[in-house]
Formats: structure tokens, C-alpha cells, sequence
């Protein structure tokens, strides 16, 4: 009986809730900039490279 009145203790207790309710809703933040992340970095990537191109031929042109 007493092992059985350890486990009704134990699923009444709520005391670690909040912390693990922070830890998912900071995986799903995390996760979701990530998806963003992955989303705009060829867009990043082509901006940089149309810059770097445009610095060279203003370079080249003496401007």
C-alpha cells in the first residue's frame, strides 16, 4: 500500500509543470526560427553575392 500511495503522490504533484511547459515553448521558438532561418538564407546568400558583384564592377569602373 505504501508503494501505491507513493505513485498517487507522485501524479498529483504539479510542482515541475511550469518548468517543463518553458521547456517546450522554448523548443518551439527554437525550432521555428530555425525553419525561418532555413527559409531565408538562399535569399541572404543571393543579396550578398549581388553586392559583392555590384562593389566589384563600381570598383573596376574607378567610381
Amino acid at each position: 500500500m505504501k508503494l501505491l500511495n507513493i505513485f498517487k503522490n507522485f501524479s498529483k504533484d504539479e510542482s515541475g509543470a511550469v518548468t517543463v511547459d518553458w521547456v517546450v515553448l522554448t523548443a518551439a521558438v527554437v525550432g521555428l526560427g530555425l525553419l525561418v532561418m532555413s527559409q531565408i538564407t538562399p535569399a541572404i546568400d543571393a543579396a550578398g553575392a549581388q553586392i559583392t558583384t555590384d562593389l566589384q564592377n563600381a570598383t573596376a569602373l574607378g567610381r
